[in-house]
């Protein structure tokens, strides 16, 4: 069997709120592989936005490991997890802020512009994804000329 991609060990986080100690995790163990489609569901409140920050190296553990291809996320610092992000994991959250005065091609090369690639490159990369995701058409739109679905389909 391949080593997986991400893997949490232990994983808890507990969060001080007032005067309660409030336990948001305890002991998540999870394995994904490469290719492999999870969905993480429950209840509000039941940890799931907290597990996916602790994966994505948003927030720390109280304990536990975050393992991604094998290495600990706790040994990386701030400038390093960022560069993870950019290159290896993607964020959609609920509100997607995409950049108002930009159009739908330039927010989506602007993470581009962080791992300095070449403008021409950008312009295709972006062209290619908003083909994929059905938003070719809509390039030269501001984000509020889209739907809702539509704003999320660019974030993605």
């Amino acid at each position: 069997m391949t080593e997986p991609i991400l893997q949490t060990v232990g994983l808890t986080r507990r969060y001080r709120v007032g005067r309660d100690n409030v336990t948001a995790l305890e002991g998540v163990d999870l394995m994904l592989q490469r290719g492999e489609f999870v969905a993480i569901m429950g209840p509000s409140g039941c940890g799931k936005s907290t597990l996916l920050n602790l994966m994505g190296g948003l927030d720390q553990p109280t304990a536990g490991t975050v393992l991604l291809d094998g290495h600990d996320l706790a040994d990386y610092g701030e400038e390093q997890l960022a560069a993870l992000r950019r290159s290896k994991m993607g964020f959609v959250f609920q509100r997607h802020d995409l950049f108002p005065v930009l159009t739908v091609r330039e927010n989506v090369e602007f993470p581009l512009l962080l791992g300095a690639t070449a403008p021409q490159e950008r312009r295709e990369r972006a062209e290619h994804l908003l083909q994929t995701v059905g938003l070719a058409d809509k390039a030269d739109f501001l984000p509020e000329e889209l739907s809702g679905g539509q704003q999320q389909r660019v974030g993605i």
